[in-house]
């Protein structure tokens, strides 16, 4: 087998890996990849606005935008316009938000941050630009990318 063959190979099964998890995430707390990334920072964050959390997600605003109409009309996150600046929407999880969140799965990077942190520097180094390098390879340095591993949902998310 030809070296590149094994290294399609081994990025299938990552992909591969990443949808089992969001397929799991979504089955069992009924959000996605995105979504749970979301309430997580509106969480961490003090009423932050959209554009608060789209910097920290690293998706665009549109997205996020979209993904926080979704979560608001299933009644997880509040929309509260600021006292001082009309023009301000901070946002904010519901009881129902906070409850959903506090008995959802951990994302899959978590254990893979783990891992990633316990390899040496050097390792760590060659590993970040071996990726970097096969993104670029496949024109993919521009594309919309949050720091979480999931499949397909983002596609999905942009569209709508």
């Amino acid at each position: 087998m030809e070296k590149y063959e094994q290294l399609l190979i081994s990025l299938r099964r990552v992909i591969r890996a990443i949808d089992i998890h969001s397929r799991q995430l979504n089955k069992q707390s009924g959000l996605t990849g995105p979504q749970l990334m979301v309430m997580q920072n509106i969480a961490q964050l003090d009423s932050p606005l959209a554009k608060d959390i789209a910097k920290e997600v690293a998706l665009s605003p549109a997205t996020v935008t979209t993904i926080i109409d979704r979560l608001e009309s299933r009644n997880l996150v509040i929309r509260t316009r600021s006292e001082t600046d009309k023009r301000k929407v901070h946002l904010s999880l519901s009881n129902t938000g906070l409850a959903l969140l506090s008995d959802s799965p951990k994302p899959l990077q978590e254990h893979f941050i783990t891992r990633y942190q316990n390899l040496e520097q050097w390792e760590q180094s060659q590993l970040l630009s071996s990726v970097e390098r096969i993104a670029a390879m496949m024109d993919a340095n521009e594309l919309d990318a949050a720091p979480v591993l999931l499949v397909g949902q983002i596609q999905a998310d942009e569209q709508n």
